[in-house]
């Protein structure tokens, strides 16, 4: 079996070794092709990654490169995990719309929206060198904004599944405050990519929601930076990420008082790339859980395995609607448990979401139709459109300001800008 880690150079990818290298009964790798274009990079990280698999006794090869045709030629399954502009373009992502009074992240927002218009473009191109080495090769994205990325992958007919660790995050919290083994706690996990709510909690097929609320609420508010009070309300554990939509005010408050993310991560990379050029470093630093993606490992050689194994198992993935929501297209990606063999994926029956998160989730897949659109076609006018159309932006003014400020900041990586 061959598997081909595109963006392979990232200070996160031992995480990822490691994954396949303790999960190795389930996935069998015989190669694993590391892919990145910095070859500085990549040859630290290579490195890292062949003492990984020598130390724990896994028999794979590891390959580095920075060509990707070779990279994915024949490979049986292909990891989107790229960054486009690296750290420095998320630093502008997470600043430039805090000068306009909104959120300034990386997957929600404008910041969001700059990073969809530079990798939408990239990703295709990818998968179409997959697809003519390849067809049948599975592509799991794991690259930000995941739902709008997996969307375009789908719409140009590539097999492709997103993957994000929110989900799997959630249930080995959940497990670990109740005492049980993840692999008994299952998630009523509904919405899109970094906009979702946990409706239901089942150890067992037991619904235990109201009891983490009743005794974890605080520690859970404290998680999510929302008010206890509103998670007890709700009855539902939303998405830390809902706390650009419910609290976008003091956010970005917040925000403009300290470095950016990316100012974080860019210290942290530094430390991390120093660590991997010492030759005795043969496992991943603990430095490196203060990067973030936690479990993404563990959730990537789940899905690989489920889709070239055929197993048949539940796992909480990105895919098409298709008549899921019904409010919602059938093109449309949500975020949702499903099915995933050598098929695909097919998403279990979602009871009906409630107006309260209905009304957001659709307002959201309009903006992310509109943000494709602008990735695919080029445009000033489709950005300010898919600006305008935001719930966290939608004012005349905010998105005039935000269109001239996301193109100036990112002419180096949209030809038509």
């Amino acid at each position: 079996m061959k598997l081909t880690v595109v963006g392979g150079g990232s200070t996160y990818t031992p995480e990822l070794i490691d994954g396949f290298a303790r999960l190795r009964e389930s996935l069998p790798v015989d190669e694993l092709v590391l892919a990145d274009p910095a070859t500085d990079r990549l040859e630290l990280v290579g490195g890292l990654a062949e003492r990984i698999f020598a130390k724990q006794g896994h028999p794979g090869k590891i390959t580095t490169t920075s060509d990707i045709e070779a990279a994915v030629d024949g490979a049986d399954a292909v990891l989107l995990q790229l960054r486009v502009g690296g750290q420095a373009a998320r630093n502008q992502d997470e600043t430039w719309p805090l000068e306009c009074g909104c959120v300034g992240q990386e997957t929600t927002g404008a910041g969001g929206l700059a990073k969809a218009l530079r990798t939408v473009p990239v990703v295709l191109d990818i998968a179409e060198k997959v697809r003519a080495s390849n067809p049948d090769a599975w592509i799991i994205d794991f690259t930000n904004p995941v739902g709008i990325v997996t969307r375009a992958l789908l719409q140009e007919g590539h097999k492709a599944v997103g993957l994000c660790n929110v989900a799997i995050g959630f249930q080995r919290k959940f497990a670990a405050m109740l005492d049980v083994d993840h692999s008994r706690v299952r998630l009523d996990h509904v919405g899109l990519n970094h906009l979702t709510w946990e409706r239901g909690v089942r150890v067992d097929g037991e619904e235990v929601l109201p009891k983490l609320l009743a005794e974890h609420a605080q520690e859970l508010a404290d998680e999510i930076g929302l008010p206890r009070e509103v998670i007890l309300g709700l009855g539902v554990v939303p998405s830390y990420y809902l706390r650009y939509f419910y609290k976008h005010d003091e956010v970005v408050r917040e925000l403009k008082a300290k470095p950016s993310r990316a100012a974080e991560v860019a210290a942290i990379e530094k430390q991390l790339l120093d660590m991997y050029a010492d030759p005795a470093l043969d496992e991943k630093p603990e430095l490196l859980s203060k990067r973030g993606g936690a479990f993404y490992s563990e959730a990537a050689v789940d899905l690989a395995s489920s889709l070239l194994n055929n197993t048949g198992d539940v796992q909480v993935v990105n895919t098409r609607n298709n008549g899921t929501l019904p409010f919602l297209p059938d093109d449309a990606v949500i975020e949702v448990p499903a099915t995933v063999d050598a098929r695909g994926t097919t998403p279990l029956p979602v009871r009906p979401l409630e107006p309260l998160y209905a009304g957001l989730v659709a307002g959201v897949t309009a903006y992310e139709h509109l943000a494709l659109e602008a990735a695919l076609h080029g445009g000033a006018d489709r950005v300010f459109n898919a600006l305008l159309a935001h719930p966290l932006i939608g004012q005349i003014e905010y998105a005039n300001g935000l269109t001239d400020r996301l193109l100036a900041n990112n002419r180096d990586h949209l030809d038509w800008a």
